[in-house]
Order: C-alpha cells, then structure tokens, then sequence
C-alpha cells in the first residue's frame, strides 16, 4: 500500500514542477531512479526511447511504464494519475482566474517568467538523454565516449538534413532507429 501512496506522490511532484511538457520530465525522472532504485539510468534511456516512439505524452508513457514495473497494473494507473493531478487542478485556477485577471500585468509576468525555466528544465532533458546515450562520465577526467551511438548520432544528422529524406514519415524514421537500435545492440 505504501509503494502506491509513494508513485503517486513522486510522480505528483514531477508533474507540479515539470514545465514545459514530457521532456522536462526526464531530470525529475533521473532523480527519481537514483534516489528510489525504480529503474537504472540505462532503463531511463530505454523508457524515453519507448516513450517517445509510441503514441501519448512523454511523461504520462514513462510514469505508466515505471508504475507499472514498481507496481503491477494499479501502479501504473496510480503514478499516472500522480503525473497529470497537478496539471488538472492548475489549469482548473487558471480556468477559474482567468477572466479575472486576464488583462493583469502581474498575471502576464508570471508566465512569461515561466518561460526561462522551461527551457532550463528542457535543456537539462536534452543534456540527460545525451549523457546516458552518447558518453559516460565517471568523474571531470573520466569520459567515456560510445562510437557506435556517435557514430549513429552523426549519421541521423547528416541524413535528416538531406531534403529527399526530410520527407520521410516519422514513422520511417522510428523503425529505422529500432533497427539501429537492434542491430548494434544499443
């Protein structure tokens, strides 16, 4: 009974101050794998992989995957739950507000100042996903590099800038990335 009240609490956490939509869930997320033991950084990156190639949000997959592992199926339900409570009961202030103060100063300078940190919690996403699949770092002269995942890295990018392949469904380009992903065991 504990593991539920404890999912739907991180997971409730992360969705009240991840701004910014599913990518600025993966910090919150890496936290919540060390300091929990739920999932390793290496599963992390194979959940955001899963999550991003299948269809939903972001945060809402990854919290009902990791529920679901810690869990069983209430699990997954109640850490997603966890994840999107805090945005209901947001948007419902704002609903209630809104009208109120719609033409407020202060109102405005709020969430423009929430800009900033969204990007800084999608920024801290972006250097997560490249740390876990890119390099290693042990320490500041510890810095392992992973050539087949730059190797594939550089490739993607080459490709995707290529104006025949631009085209491409992304559907291709996700199957194409498992196939990688299969071929060279990442």
């Amino acid at each position: 009974m504990i593991i539920y009240f404890q999912l739907f609490y991180e997971f409730f956490l992360t969705g009240l101050f991840s701004v910014g939509g599913g990518l600025a869930t993966i910090p919150f997320l890496k936290d919540i794998g060390e300091r929990t033991g739920w999932f390793s950084a290496e599963q992390l990156t194979d959940m955001i992989a899963i999550s991003e190639s299948t269809p939903g949000p972001l945060g809402v997959n990854m919290a009902a995957y990791v529920g679901y592992e810690t869990a069983g199926i209430p699990g997954g339900i109640i850490a997603t739950l966890g994840l999107i409570t805090p945005g209901i009961i947001v948007i419902l202030i704002i609903a209630a507000f809104l009208n109120r103060y719609r033409n407020n100063a202060k109102a405005e300078a709020f969430f423009y100042g929430l800009r900033p940190a969204s990007t800084g919690l999608i920024a801290a996403a972006g250097w997560t996903v490249v740390t876990l699949s890119l390099v290693s770092i042990q320490g500041w002269n510890q810095i392992e590099f992973s050539l087949p995942c730059l190797a594939i890295a550089a490739v993607v990018f080459i490709v995707t800038h290529l104006k025949k392949l631009k085209k491409l469904h992304p559907v291709v380009w996700i199957i194409l990335s498992a196939v990688a992903g299969i071929v060279f065991e990442l």
